[in-house]
Protein backbone atom coordinates (compact mmCIF):
# COMPACT_ATOMS: atom_id res chain seq x y z
CA UNK A 1 0.00 0.00 0.00
CA UNK A 2 1.42 3.44 -0.74
CA UNK A 3 2.65 5.46 2.16
CA UNK A 4 1.32 8.89 0.34
CA UNK A 5 -1.22 7.99 -2.81
CA UNK A 6 -1.81 10.87 -4.89
CA UNK A 7 -4.98 12.65 -4.09
CA UNK A 8 -7.55 11.68 -6.05
CA UNK A 9 -11.20 12.97 -6.23
CA UNK A 10 -12.46 10.18 -4.51
CA UNK A 11 -10.35 11.01 -1.91
CA UNK A 12 -10.45 14.08 -1.78
CA UNK A 13 -15.16 13.84 -1.30
CA UNK A 14 -14.40 11.08 1.24
CA UNK A 15 -11.85 13.29 3.51
CA UNK A 16 -13.74 16.45 3.28
CA UNK A 17 -17.34 13.94 4.25
CA UNK A 18 -15.37 12.99 7.15
CA UNK A 19 -14.08 16.65 7.92
CA UNK A 20 -17.19 18.23 7.79
CA UNK A 21 -18.87 16.00 10.22
CA UNK A 22 -17.23 16.52 12.95
CA UNK A 23 -17.37 20.16 12.88
CA UNK A 24 -19.40 21.33 16.11
CA UNK A 25 -19.31 18.17 17.20
CA UNK A 26 -16.14 16.81 18.40
CA UNK A 27 -13.38 18.12 20.04
CA UNK A 28 -9.50 18.62 20.20
CA UNK A 29 -8.53 15.48 21.88
CA UNK A 30 -11.61 13.43 21.77
CA UNK A 31 -11.35 9.78 20.60
CA UNK A 32 -13.63 8.82 17.29
CA UNK A 33 -13.84 5.38 16.72
CA UNK A 34 -14.19 3.83 13.18
CA UNK A 35 -17.20 1.14 12.66
CA UNK A 36 -14.84 -0.92 10.26
CA UNK A 37 -16.38 -4.05 8.87
CA UNK A 38 -13.64 -4.22 6.16
CA UNK A 39 -15.58 -3.56 3.28
CA UNK A 40 -14.82 -0.82 0.58
CA UNK A 41 -17.36 1.80 2.59
CA UNK A 42 -16.01 1.42 5.75
CA UNK A 43 -12.26 1.33 5.03
CA UNK A 44 -12.42 4.63 2.70
CA UNK A 45 -13.72 5.87 5.83
CA UNK A 46 -10.90 4.45 7.84
CA UNK A 47 -8.38 5.92 5.81
CA UNK A 48 -9.96 9.14 5.58
CA UNK A 49 -10.70 9.10 9.26
CA UNK A 50 -7.22 8.82 9.69
CA UNK A 51 -5.95 11.20 7.82
CA UNK A 52 -8.42 13.84 9.04
CA UNK A 53 -9.05 13.00 12.98
CA UNK A 54 -5.38 14.40 13.85
CA UNK A 55 -5.00 16.88 11.85
CA UNK A 56 -8.25 18.30 13.59
CA UNK A 57 -6.27 17.51 17.02
CA UNK A 58 -8.25 13.86 17.47
CA UNK A 59 -7.61 10.57 17.60
CA UNK A 60 -8.75 7.86 15.43
CA UNK A 61 -9.29 4.28 16.61
CA UNK A 62 -11.68 1.69 14.77
CA UNK A 63 -14.14 -1.30 16.29
CA UNK A 64 -14.66 -4.77 14.78
CA UNK A 65 -17.65 -6.62 15.07
CA UNK A 66 -17.20 -10.00 13.83
CA UNK A 67 -21.05 -11.07 13.90
CA UNK A 68 -20.28 -14.90 13.39
CA UNK A 69 -22.37 -15.43 10.67
CA UNK A 70 -19.97 -17.00 8.02
CA UNK A 71 -17.34 -19.58 8.12
CA UNK A 72 -13.81 -17.81 8.73
CA UNK A 73 -15.48 -14.69 9.86
CA UNK A 74 -12.78 -14.17 12.78
CA UNK A 75 -10.71 -14.14 10.35
CA UNK A 76 -12.04 -11.74 8.45
CA UNK A 77 -12.66 -9.58 11.37
CA UNK A 78 -8.46 -9.67 12.74
CA UNK A 79 -7.94 -8.80 8.86
CA UNK A 80 -9.83 -5.89 9.09
CA UNK A 81 -8.50 -4.74 12.79
CA UNK A 82 -4.84 -5.58 11.23
CA UNK A 83 -5.56 -3.49 8.50
CA UNK A 84 -6.78 -0.58 10.87
CA UNK A 85 -3.75 -0.55 12.75
CA UNK A 86 -1.76 -0.18 9.33
CA UNK A 87 -3.79 3.16 8.57
CA UNK A 88 -2.22 4.11 11.97
CA UNK A 89 -5.91 3.52 13.76
CA UNK A 90 -5.65 3.06 17.73
CA UNK A 91 -7.31 1.77 19.65
CA UNK A 92 -8.60 -1.39 17.39
CA UNK A 93 -11.47 -3.12 19.11
CA UNK A 94 -12.29 -6.75 17.99
CA UNK A 95 -15.96 -7.53 19.13
CA UNK A 96 -17.44 -10.76 18.22
CA UNK A 97 -20.68 -11.10 18.95
CA UNK A 98 -24.26 -13.59 19.27
CA UNK A 99 -26.92 -12.82 16.71
CA UNK A 100 -29.87 -14.21 18.16
CA UNK A 101 -32.89 -14.67 15.82
CA UNK A 102 -35.66 -11.66 16.70
CA UNK A 103 -36.47 -9.36 13.86
CA UNK A 104 -34.91 -11.80 11.28
CA UNK A 105 -31.34 -11.96 9.97
CA UNK A 106 -30.99 -8.41 9.12
CA UNK A 107 -32.68 -6.84 12.67
CA UNK A 108 -30.75 -9.31 14.99
CA UNK A 109 -27.68 -8.32 13.26
CA UNK A 110 -28.40 -5.03 13.41
CA UNK A 111 -29.15 -5.27 17.17
CA UNK A 112 -25.83 -7.48 18.08
CA UNK A 113 -23.58 -4.91 15.20
CA UNK A 114 -25.25 -1.29 17.94
CA UNK A 115 -24.59 -2.86 20.88
CA UNK A 116 -21.20 -3.79 20.08
CA UNK A 117 -20.00 -0.34 19.34
CA UNK A 118 -22.14 0.62 22.40
CA UNK A 119 -19.64 -1.24 24.46
CA UNK A 120 -16.88 -0.38 22.79
CA UNK A 121 -17.41 3.43 23.28
CA UNK A 122 -17.98 2.56 27.02
CA UNK A 123 -14.70 0.79 27.29
CA UNK A 124 -12.89 3.10 25.03
CA UNK A 125 -14.02 6.21 26.37
CA UNK A 126 -14.93 7.60 22.68
CA UNK A 127 -17.11 10.73 21.81
CA UNK A 128 -19.00 8.93 18.50
CA UNK A 129 -18.34 5.68 16.25
CA UNK A 130 -18.25 6.71 12.97
CA UNK A 131 -20.55 4.61 10.24
CA UNK A 132 -19.82 4.11 6.43
CA UNK A 133 -23.59 4.43 5.38
CA UNK A 134 -23.57 5.97 2.42
CA UNK A 135 -25.98 7.97 0.02
CA UNK A 136 -27.26 4.44 -1.73
CA UNK A 137 -27.56 3.04 1.86
CA UNK A 138 -29.55 5.82 2.57
CA UNK A 139 -31.62 5.40 -0.98
CA UNK A 140 -32.26 1.50 -0.09
CA UNK A 141 -33.47 2.49 3.16
CA UNK A 142 -36.41 4.67 1.83
CA UNK A 143 -37.19 2.23 -0.53
CA UNK A 144 -37.68 -0.27 2.46
CA UNK A 145 -39.56 1.84 3.84
CA UNK A 146 -41.79 2.44 1.05
CA UNK A 147 -42.36 -1.33 0.72
CA UNK A 148 -43.26 -1.28 4.67
CA UNK A 149 -46.18 1.51 4.30
CA UNK A 150 -43.86 2.92 6.92
CA UNK A 151 -44.54 6.60 7.94
CA UNK A 152 -42.39 9.48 7.63
CA UNK A 153 -40.26 8.41 10.77
CA UNK A 154 -39.27 5.45 8.25
CA UNK A 155 -39.51 7.23 5.25
CA UNK A 156 -37.06 10.02 6.47
CA UNK A 157 -33.84 7.53 6.48
CA UNK A 158 -31.07 7.38 9.09
CA UNK A 159 -29.80 10.31 10.87
CA UNK A 160 -26.20 11.88 9.93
CA UNK A 161 -26.21 12.26 13.76
CA UNK A 162 -27.89 10.10 16.02
CA UNK A 163 -26.52 9.67 20.04
CA UNK A 164 -23.13 8.45 20.02
CA UNK A 165 -23.54 7.49 16.19
CA UNK A 166 -22.24 9.92 13.17
CA UNK A 167 -22.45 8.95 9.67
CA UNK A 168 -20.08 11.26 7.51
CA UNK A 169 -21.08 9.61 4.19
CA UNK A 170 -24.60 9.92 3.49
CA UNK A 171 -23.70 12.46 0.85
CA UNK A 172 -21.38 9.98 -0.63
CA UNK A 173 -21.75 7.63 -3.20
CA UNK A 174 -21.12 4.10 -2.56
CA UNK A 175 -18.90 4.61 -6.44
CA UNK A 176 -16.77 6.96 -4.49
CA UNK A 177 -15.43 5.31 -1.62
CA UNK A 178 -14.88 2.25 -3.99
CA UNK A 179 -12.55 4.15 -6.18
CA UNK A 180 -10.72 5.78 -2.76
CA UNK A 181 -9.92 1.96 -1.93
CA UNK A 182 -9.19 1.28 -5.57
CA UNK A 183 -6.92 5.20 -5.80
CA UNK A 184 -5.35 4.25 -2.56
CA UNK A 185 -4.43 1.21 -3.09
CA UNK A 186 -6.09 -0.84 -0.32
CA UNK A 187 -7.79 -3.58 -0.70
CA UNK A 188 -11.75 -4.10 0.45
CA UNK A 189 -12.96 -7.34 1.30
CA UNK A 190 -16.16 -8.22 -0.51
CA UNK A 191 -18.74 -9.58 1.77
CA UNK A 192 -20.51 -11.97 -0.06
CA UNK A 193 -23.99 -11.48 2.07
CA UNK A 194 -23.86 -8.26 -0.09
CA UNK A 195 -24.76 -10.45 -2.97
CA UNK A 196 -27.14 -12.85 -1.28
CA UNK A 197 -30.82 -11.87 -2.78
CA UNK A 198 -32.58 -13.54 0.27
CA UNK A 199 -31.66 -10.42 2.33
CA UNK A 200 -34.57 -7.68 0.97
CA UNK A 201 -32.18 -4.73 1.15
CA UNK A 202 -29.76 -6.73 -1.46
CA UNK A 203 -32.33 -7.11 -3.54
CA UNK A 204 -33.33 -3.60 -4.01
CA UNK A 205 -29.41 -2.80 -4.20
CA UNK A 206 -29.67 -5.72 -7.04
CA UNK A 207 -33.09 -5.40 -8.84
CA UNK A 208 -35.39 -2.44 -7.57
CA UNK A 209 -32.70 0.71 -7.60
CA UNK A 210 -31.44 -0.23 -11.28
CA UNK A 211 -34.86 -1.21 -12.80
CA UNK A 212 -36.41 2.00 -11.72
CA UNK A 213 -32.92 4.61 -12.68
CA UNK A 214 -33.60 2.30 -16.23
CA UNK A 215 -37.37 3.22 -15.97
CA UNK A 216 -37.27 7.04 -14.96
CA UNK A 217 -33.36 7.96 -15.75
CA UNK A 218 -30.21 8.45 -13.44
CA UNK A 219 -30.46 10.56 -10.52
CA UNK A 220 -32.81 8.21 -8.28
CA UNK A 221 -30.83 7.28 -5.73
CA UNK A 222 -30.17 11.13 -4.96
CA UNK A 223 -33.98 11.82 -5.41
CA UNK A 224 -34.45 9.43 -2.86
CA UNK A 225 -31.62 10.76 -0.43
CA UNK A 226 -33.68 14.56 -0.81
CA UNK A 227 -36.55 13.24 0.04
CA UNK A 228 -35.41 11.52 3.11
CA UNK A 229 -33.81 15.12 4.10
CA UNK A 230 -37.03 17.22 3.16
CA UNK A 231 -38.85 14.38 5.52
CA UNK A 232 -36.67 14.39 8.42
CA UNK A 233 -37.02 18.28 8.84
CA UNK A 234 -40.81 17.80 8.60
CA UNK A 235 -40.48 15.11 10.97
CA UNK A 236 -38.33 16.89 13.12
CA UNK A 237 -40.73 19.52 13.61
CA UNK A 238 -43.82 18.20 13.87
CA UNK A 239 -41.95 16.04 16.80
CA UNK A 240 -40.87 19.18 18.28
CA UNK A 241 -44.56 20.79 18.54
CA UNK A 242 -46.01 17.64 20.06
CA UNK A 243 -42.88 17.48 22.79
CA UNK A 244 -44.47 21.17 23.28
CA UNK A 245 -48.00 20.51 23.03
CA UNK A 246 -47.87 17.38 24.94
CA UNK A 247 -46.42 19.70 28.54
CA UNK A 248 -49.82 22.12 27.83
CA UNK A 249 -52.44 18.96 27.87
CA UNK A 250 -50.89 15.93 29.52
CA UNK A 251 -51.38 15.39 33.06
CA UNK A 252 -50.39 12.63 35.67
CA UNK A 253 -53.55 9.69 36.18
CA UNK A 254 -53.26 6.99 38.42
CA UNK A 255 -50.65 4.49 36.96
CA UNK A 256 -50.51 6.68 33.78
CA UNK A 257 -51.50 9.73 32.08
CA UNK A 258 -54.34 11.44 30.57
CA UNK A 259 -54.79 14.06 27.74
CA UNK A 260 -57.43 15.83 26.92
CA UNK A 261 -59.76 15.29 24.57
CA UNK A 262 -60.57 18.62 23.16
CA UNK A 263 -57.44 19.33 22.93
CA UNK A 264 -56.41 16.40 20.83
CA UNK A 265 -59.50 17.15 18.59
CA UNK A 266 -58.31 20.09 18.08
CA UNK A 267 -54.83 19.33 16.00
CA UNK A 268 -54.58 18.27 12.79
CA UNK A 269 -54.35 14.37 12.51
CA UNK A 270 -50.50 14.54 11.73
CA UNK A 271 -50.07 16.48 15.66
CA UNK A 272 -52.43 14.30 16.84
CA UNK A 273 -51.33 10.73 16.03
CA UNK A 274 -47.50 12.45 16.89
CA UNK A 275 -49.26 13.23 20.82
CA UNK A 276 -50.88 9.65 21.01
CA UNK A 277 -47.54 7.98 20.00
CA UNK A 278 -45.41 10.51 22.75
CA UNK A 279 -47.89 9.79 25.55
CA UNK A 280 -47.58 5.83 24.88
CA UNK A 281 -43.98 6.15 24.41
CA UNK A 282 -42.97 8.09 27.06
CA UNK A 283 -45.09 6.66 29.52
CA UNK A 284 -45.20 2.64 29.42
CA UNK A 285 -41.60 2.67 26.72
CA UNK A 286 -43.92 1.30 23.67
CA UNK A 287 -43.81 2.60 20.06
CA UNK A 288 -47.47 1.83 18.56
CA UNK A 289 -47.81 0.80 15.41
CA UNK A 290 -50.08 3.05 12.79
CA UNK A 291 -53.19 1.06 13.04
CA UNK A 292 -52.79 0.97 16.90
CA UNK A 293 -52.14 4.71 16.62
CA UNK A 294 -55.35 5.05 14.64
CA UNK A 295 -57.80 2.82 16.84
CA UNK A 296 -56.95 5.10 19.48
CA UNK A 297 -57.79 8.13 17.48
CA UNK A 298 -61.00 6.80 17.08
CA UNK A 299 -61.80 7.41 20.15
CA UNK A 300 -60.89 11.11 19.46
CA UNK A 301 -62.62 11.71 16.14
CA UNK A 302 -65.11 8.74 16.18
CA UNK A 303 -66.61 9.01 19.26
CA UNK A 304 -69.97 6.69 20.17
CA UNK A 305 -69.33 5.12 23.70
CA UNK A 306 -66.85 2.32 22.18
CA UNK A 307 -65.15 0.94 24.84
CA UNK A 308 -61.27 1.54 24.99
CA UNK A 309 -58.41 0.19 23.45
CA UNK A 310 -55.95 -2.30 24.60
CA UNK A 311 -52.15 -1.96 24.03
CA UNK A 312 -48.96 -3.46 24.39
CA UNK A 313 -48.94 -3.29 28.63
CA UNK A 314 -51.40 -0.60 28.36
CA UNK A 315 -55.05 0.33 28.01
CA UNK A 316 -57.02 3.45 26.82
CA UNK A 317 -60.52 4.46 27.54
CA UNK A 318 -62.05 7.95 27.18
CA UNK A 319 -63.39 9.19 30.40
CA UNK A 320 -64.41 12.58 31.44
CA UNK A 321 -63.17 14.71 28.54
CA UNK A 322 -59.86 12.63 28.50
CA UNK A 323 -57.70 9.99 26.85
CA UNK A 324 -56.43 8.20 30.09
CA UNK A 325 -53.65 5.55 29.27
CA UNK A 326 -53.37 3.18 31.94
CA UNK A 327 -50.47 0.32 32.80
CA UNK A 328 -51.83 -3.52 32.50
CA UNK A 329 -50.15 -6.52 34.20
Amino acid sequence: MPSRPRLTPAMADVRRAVRESIVGRAEEGDLLLVGLSGGPDSVALAAAAAFELPRAGMRAGAVVVDHGLQPGSDRIADAAADLARRLGLEPVVVHRVDVGGSGGPEAAARAARHAAFDDALDRTGARFVLLAHTLDDQAETVLLGLARGSGPDSLSGMDAVSGRRLRPLLAVRRATTHAYCADAGIDAWADPHNDDEQYRRVRVRATVLPALEDALGPGIAEALARTADQLREDSEALDQMALEWAEEIAEHAEAGIALSVSALAAQPAALRHRLIRLAVHSEFGVTLSRSQTLAVARLITHWHGQNGVDLPGARVERSDGQLVFSATA
